[in-house]
């Protein structure tokens, strides 16, 4: 049939690999491809009778001249330009769906062909596990080409999967059962459902199903294990949040006594700071886009230091000691924040995009990979703490803010300036959760509710971890945050909070004063 003649015809183009001719087929998948009346070119049959002569001819821009539309043609191979003809004058060699099938092959592998000459070893990977998972026989020239030819190690082994997915799905007995060796060793957890269905196939030999059982058992361990340190590193990212939360409510809490229940609207400050730096290096600098998360850390420590200022100043200072009514203070206070937000930037969440530098992630291991954004407030936490135990235990600031803490009036007559000193303290725990509101953004939505989802947990980290106890809140935070993650796949995200925050109950029934407890008298006693 004509439709048989015109697949064959495709087939004998694509097989050329000529760049021309691949060209010209992807014009033909876009419709770009037309017949028209010339004497001595192409031949095709429109009717009964003598064939009429017709030249096949590639479209390009289309203009209009009067009510007549133009366009411009050219030569279907070499691209020379033919002139600008009436639309009218060409008829379109539609390609249906039949053909547009059998032309798919070959662009494919033209495009994959391009994607493994990229420099970007992540394009390349990308490239050979498309092909693995299209398990087409006809690909595998270009696989061995490609494996023959790569120096990056992980680039290396996603080709040396592909490979194998191929002749696992084409190739004969002996075939099979080596690919099955290979993708055990290569723990590829794409080959589970082929492999568990040659280990199933009756008709398959003994070697081939027992070399797919034995392949089988090595993935699964390799995925147990790999998810296993997948939840733990997840669970130290989440903790990560959870210590930079932590921090400022140690400070606020466990050494001024005050329960900030707008603590986390302090975190919301932070990540809206970070929206906003985002949008104007969008509009006004979009070149420096990349760094605009840099720019953004410190002005979402000084945005919500600032607040915390205010509101320390404004009314915090008149209620200290008395914490039923700072409580409800600043329960209010977090009540007009959040509000604020919301008038000011809606009510749904808004988008903040990563610079190109946190996305993507480090390969680890077969089935790991360690997303660059979650390194990145892992390690922001740890520079926090270093930062915090420098301040509080190695300076004069922090040689004053434990005084005060430890025995106002005396500090006052020794000329601290106990009201700077409170201001001071409660702006530094204001701006570090700012700072974790700005690290949030790179994992987790941004809304006017945000700083909600954090609080409790973040208190529960301070009481657990022992009121203004450092080392404390440090282990409070990274065993909350792991016990979340560890027990989220079992028992889904709300019943995990549940029972972590049953387990926390049932820790301060124990020890009331959380896992480092304040030794000695109180010097205000």
């Amino acid at each position: 049939s004509d439709a048989e003649r015109r697949a064959a015809a495709v087939a004998v183009i694509g097989k050329t690999g000529d760049a021309k001719w691949l060209a010209f087929l992807r014009a033909l998948r876009d419709g770009l491809v037309y017949a028209r009346n010339a004497p001595g070119t192409a031949h095709r049959r429109s009717g009964p009778g003598s064939p009429v002569p017709v030249q096949i001819v590639v479209g390009g821009g289309r203009s209009t001249q009067g009510d007549r539309e133009l366009i411009e043609i050219e030569a279907p191979y070499d691209g020379a330009p033919l002139g600008t003809v009436p639309l009218a004058d060409l008829t379109e060699v539609a390609a249906d769906r039949r053909l547009r099938i059998a032309i798919k092959p070959f662009l494919d592998a033209d495009e994959t062909r391009g994607q493994f000459a990229d420099p970007d070893p992540d394009v390349r990977r990308g490239a050979a596990v498309k092909l693995g998972n299209q398990a087409d026989a006809a690909t595998a020239p270009i696989v061995e080409a490609a494996l023959a030819g790569e120096a990056d190690p992980w680039v290396r082994h996603a080709l040396a999967e592909a490979l194998a997915l191929i002749r696992l799905a084409h190739g004969d007995a002996a075939a099979r059962t080596a690919a099955a060796h290979a993708l055990g060793a290569l723990h590829s957890l794409s080959a589970v459902p082929g492999l568990k269905r040659l280990e199933a196939d009756a008709a398959a030999s003994a070697a081939e199903r027992e070399a797919a059982a034995v392949a089988v058992k090595k993935i699964e361990r390799w995925t147990l294990l790999a998810t296993t340190l997948e939840t733990a590193f997840q669970g130290a990212s989440l903790g990560s949040i959870l210590l930079l939360m932590a921090l400022g409510l140690a400070i606020v809490f466990g050494l001024m006594g005050v329960i900030n229940m707008a603590h986390g609207e302090l975190m919301a400050l932070g990540a809206y700071t970070t929206f906003v730096v985002q949008n104007w290096f969008r509009g006004a600098c979009p070149q420096a886009f990349d760094a605009y998360f840099l720019v953004a850390l410190p002005m979402s420590f000084l945005v919500a230091a600032v607040a915390g200022v205010v509101l320390e100043r404004g009314v915090i200072r008149f209620l200290y000691g008395r914490p039923l009514e700072t409580l409800l203070l600043t329960w209010g206070a977090s009540l007009v924040i959040q509000q604020g937000l919301r008038l000011w930037f809606g009510a749904a969440n808004v988008d903040v995009s990563s610079p190109r530098w946190l996305s993507g992630g480090v390969p680890v291991m077969v089935g790991l990979t360690l997303p660059y954004n979650r390194v990145f407030i892992i390690g922001l936490a740890a520079v926090s703490v270093a930062a915090m135990y420098w301040l509080l235990f190695r300076s004069a600031a922090g040689l004053r803010i434990r005084a005060v803490t430890q025995n106002r009036a005396m500090s006052a007559c020794l000329g601290v300036r106990a009201s700077l000193v409170d201001a001071t303290t409660f702006g530094l725990g204001a701006g570090l959760a700012g700072l974790a509101g700005c690290a949030l953004t790179q994992i987790g939505n941004v809304g006017p509710s945000l700083g909600q989802n954090y609080i409790v947990d973040s208190f529960m980290v301070v009481v657990t971890g022992g009121v203004g106890k450092l080392a404390g809140t440090i282990l409070a935070a990274a065993g909350i945050g792991g016990l979340n993650k560890g027990i989220e796949p079992a028992l889904g995200a709300v019943f995990a909070k549940v029972a972590i925050l049953i387990a926390v109950i049932l820790f301060l029934q124990r020890r009331p004063a959380g896992l480092f407890a304040t030794r000695g008298r109180n010097a205000e006693a």
